[in-house]
Parts: C-alpha cells; sequence; structure tokens
C-alpha cells in the first residue's frame, strides 16, 4: 500500500511539473529567420504568431512569390526552433522519459 501512495504522490509532483511547464512554455517567444536574418518570424510557444518584420529591400510588387517564400521559411524555421525548445523543456520534466503519443502536450 505504501508503495501506491508513493507512486500516487510522483505522479502528482509529475502533473504539477507538467502544468508549470505548459504555462513556462506558453510564455516562450521563439524567432526564426530567413534571407540572411531580411524577414523574422516570432512565434509563441503555442505556435501563434506574435510578430513578423521585413525588411523593406524585399518589398518588391514585381516579385511577390519571393517574399512568400520567404516569410514560409522563417515561418517554418521559427517553428522548429520551437518544437526544439519545447522538446528540450518536456526532457527535463519527465526525466528524459519518452511518453505515448496521447499523453504529451498539445501543442
Amino acid at each position: 500500500m505504501k508503495n501506491i501512495m508513493g507512486m500516487m504522490k510522483q505522479a502528482q509532483e509529475l502533473q504539477q511539473k507538467m502544468q508549470d511547464a505548459q504555462a513556462e512554455i506558453a510564455e516562450l517567444e521563439i524567432e526564426g529567420t530567413a534571407g540572411a536574418g531580411l524577414v523574422r518570424v516570432k512565434l509563441s510557444g503555442q505556435g501563434q504568431i506574435k510578430a513578423i518584420s521585413i525588411d523593406p529591400s524585399l518589398i518588391d510588387p514585381q516579385e511577390p512569390e519571393m517574399l512568400e517564400d520567404l516569410i514560409m521559411a522563417a515561418h517554418n524555421d521559427a517553428k522548429s526552433r520551437s518544437e526544439s525548445v519545447i522538446a528540450e523543456k518536456m526532457k527535463d520534466v519527465t526525466g528524459g522519459l519518452n511518453l505515448p503519443e496521447g499523453m504529451k502536450l498539445p501543442f
């Protein structure tokens, strides 16, 4: 019975750590860049775009596709960086355990 109580306490501690990590992740802002830093996209820890910065030299009405591609590349860079940061934070919380897909954070 004592073993079950210990497991329950550990589960509660893990739940609190997960909640703390979720709050910390929600506050993150991760920036991705493209075009040698001329296009920047900032994402929240939950994947929402917080800001986009475009150097005016890139704004050419004759070539909108280039700017569109750079914005997508900067977004993808920010998303990749965000996923890495979140994975590292979750690794710290779970002590390196690989949680099943259904137990992972939804963002």
